[in-house]
């Protein structure tokens, strides 16, 4: 009779001497791949939330157009009427030039600042609790949604750019120049909407979220030099609208658009510290929305 067949050895896990560590595949299943740092994942995210938002916008058009009722009533009355009071003191230019960078940073403010109701709703429909639970850093989640929002906002200002010109004013087209009005744009959304991101986690709701963005909007806007100069306006303040940073995006719109004189790297450097400390402050209180 021949022998019977020798049992089959058991697998060990340690390699045999002399032998090979372990093949390519076993390799990848022994050992974890490499964590990726967080701000690698930046750029993707902020990619994928102005993806979402562009969506958003292709499927439905509505809120473009109907956005754009404001700042179109704020440049055909409010800025033909002072035109041709000559009240203001605008250096020499129509007051309706001075005012459309103005209104563009405002159309801009209004969309970002409520941006936070959205962030309200994601956490009640559970999407925001998704979000979180990825590897993705908060940080990397508010810079993506808060460049999402200054997507919406370059929308909305190229409305209000097209009108303002159907209008009269005179706006320079150079590209450079244009990326630099894209820039302030994106910028300071990014902080107003940062700004509602913070706010909406203290509130937590939707309702005082939308109670408080409605009694700073205003504010912020009449305390910029968006309307006037700011020589026009008391000391006081004056010094609410040097700590305004929508003062400081109308400044740098208004350099780059109708060329008035203007602190373009103080402007920049402004706008970029407020969008820095916005995400920070936004990142902080994110985690209070999700509990």
């Amino acid at each position: 009779m021949s022998a019977a067949p020798a049992a089959p050895q058991a697998a060990s896990a340690e390699p045999p001497e002399g032998g090979p560590a372990a093949g390519p595949d076993l390799a990848l299943l022994l050992v974890p791949p490499r964590a990726r740092t967080g701000w690698r994942l930046v750029p993707a995210r902020v990619t994928a939330m102005c993806t979402v938002e562009l969506q958003k916008l292709r499927h439905d058009r509505t809120e473009l157009y109907t956005r754009a009722i404001q700042p179109a009533l704020w440049l055909l009355i409010f800025g033909q009427t002072f035109t041709r009071l000559k009240v203001i003191p605008t250096g020499g230019i129509p007051y309706l030039d001075y005012l459309a960078p103005g209104i563009i940073a405002q159309s801009a403010m209004f969309i970002a600042i409520f941006y936070g109701i959205m962030i309200i709703w994601e956490r009640d429909s559970g999407v925001l609790t998704k979000l979180l639970v990825t590897p993705t850093p908060r940080a990397a989640l508010v810079t993506g949604k808060a460049f999402a929002a200054g997507v919406k906002a370059v929308l909305q200002a190229a409305v209000v750019v097209l009108i303002a010109a159907a209008l009269g004013v005179a706006m320079t087209w150079n590209p450079l120049r244009l990326l630099g009005v894209v820039a302030a744009v994106l910028l300071g959304s990014a902080f107003f909407s940062c700004l509602s991101m913070a706010i909406a986690g203290i509130v937590l709701t939707r309702d005082r979220l939308m109670g408080i963005g409605q009694a700073i909007t205003m504010p912020l806007f009449f305390a910029s030099n968006a309307l006037y100069p700011v020589e026009l306006m008391p000391g006081w303040l004056q010094a609410v609208s040097k700590a305004n940073p929508l003062s400081y995006q109308v400044d740098a719109l208004r350099g780059l658009l109708i060329g008035t004189p203007s602190h373009l790297p103080l402007d920049f450097a402004v706008l970029t510290a407020a969008a820095l400390a916005g995400i920070a402050a936004a990142s902080a209180l994110m985690g209070r929305l999700a509990r």
